[in-house]
């Protein structure tokens, strides 16, 4: 059964206690609030954009709920109910549906799937090596844990969709997926944002995603450190996304109080002396150096999906020097 609900204010403190040794970005970028209620709990309703001329280099983390501990059953199932799709576009594949692993080390492994159909064209194409693959609609990374393999991060290559996890916590065979992000000069394809991706390569040595983006620019996502706690991602772009478009974008579900992927939002502003916490849906956005996006209390839907982070916005690409070790 799940654990007694702690108190909201328990939850805050371990939020601010997981930033408290991360020092705040040098840019303060708009969050800017988009999203609509709706009644499905399949449909992604959710978005939180951030924009800023300026920014090259950013994090992304996705950490798990402070409610984790006291988690003994999680709650994957997809819930229908109110759900009508047949609206949405379908576009059938070039190949048959497939699984093809492009990939393999001891610690590591990239698993690729084709679809019978997906609701955009697959155009983009995936590349590890020499190795190219295309039409791709979902690329699986892998990593050896403690006590078995653990399916850590998954992108849509043909809308740009990101979804991350940190290794389940010890009581749990699993941790489930909640909300996707988008990385990359943010576009609409009707009433959906997407990034417009012409090729993906993964680095194996460094555990990079090079993305050259259709637009002409470019970015890098490279996978910082997971465990049991969270998953960091180091965010480069190789010139800022300007013209009023994000650089970066949570995607994510919102139904009721109990029946939701993300509930809540705080943001750190420039010079303020705490945090603005308030519930997500009537954000009104603001100025912000870091945005935290989660629950803080126990979701029917997705129940141990990870809290997220947008964090250290930079206009420098280069990652901050290291501190000295002291002697």
């Amino acid at each position: 059964m799940l654990a007694l609900v702690r108190p909201f204010a328990i939850s805050v403190t371990l939020l601010l206690t997981a930033f408290a040794a991360h020092a705040a970005g040098d840019v303060a970028v708009e969050v800017k609030n988009e999203s609509e209620p709706v009644l499905c709990a399949e449909k992604d309703n959710v978005t939180i954009k951030a924009i800023s001329p300026e920014v090259r280099r950013f994090r992304i983390e996705a950490a798990h709920p402070a409610y984790i501990a006291g988690l003994l059953r999680d709650n994957w199932d997809a819930d229908w109910t109110d759900c009508d799709m047949s609206g949405d576009p379908v576009h059938k594949a070039p190949v048959p549906p497939q699984r093809i692993t492009f990939y393999e080390s001891i610690e590591y492994w990239l698993v690729g799937y084709t679809f019978e159909s997906f609701w955009r064209p697959a155009e983009t194409t995936f590349r590890v090596g020499d190795r190219v693959e295309k039409g791709l609609h979902l690329v699986q990374l892998w990593k050896l844990g403690k006590t078995g393999s653990y399916e850590v991060l998954v992108v849509y290559p043909q809308d740009g969709y990101w979804r991350v996890r940190p290794l389940p916590p010890q009581q749990l065979s699993a941790a489930a997926y909640g909300s996707s992000f988008l990385f990359g000069p943010v576009e609409q394809d009707g009433a959906r944002p997407v990034v417009n991706i012409k090729e993906i390569a993964f680095d194996p040595k460094t555990l990079s995603f090079n993305l050259a983006f259709k637009d002409g620019s470019s970015g890098t996502l490279k996978l910082d450190s997971v465990d049991e706690n969270r998953m960091v991602l180091d965010a480069v772009l190789d010139k800022p996304v300007t013209g009023g478009k994000a650089f970066a974008a949570l995607r994510s579900m919102y139904v009721t109080e109990f029946n939701n992927d993300v509930a809540r939002i705080a943001i750190r502003e420039p010079g303020a002396k705490g945090w603005r916490e308030e519930a997500l849906m009537p954000f009104t956005g603001g100025k912000a150096t870091d945005v935290w996006m989660g629950r803080t209390t126990h979701s029917r839907h997705n129940t141990s999906s990870p809290d997220m982070v947008f964090r250290s916005f930079s206009k420098d690409p280069n990652p901050p020097a290291k501190p000295e070790a002291k002697k």
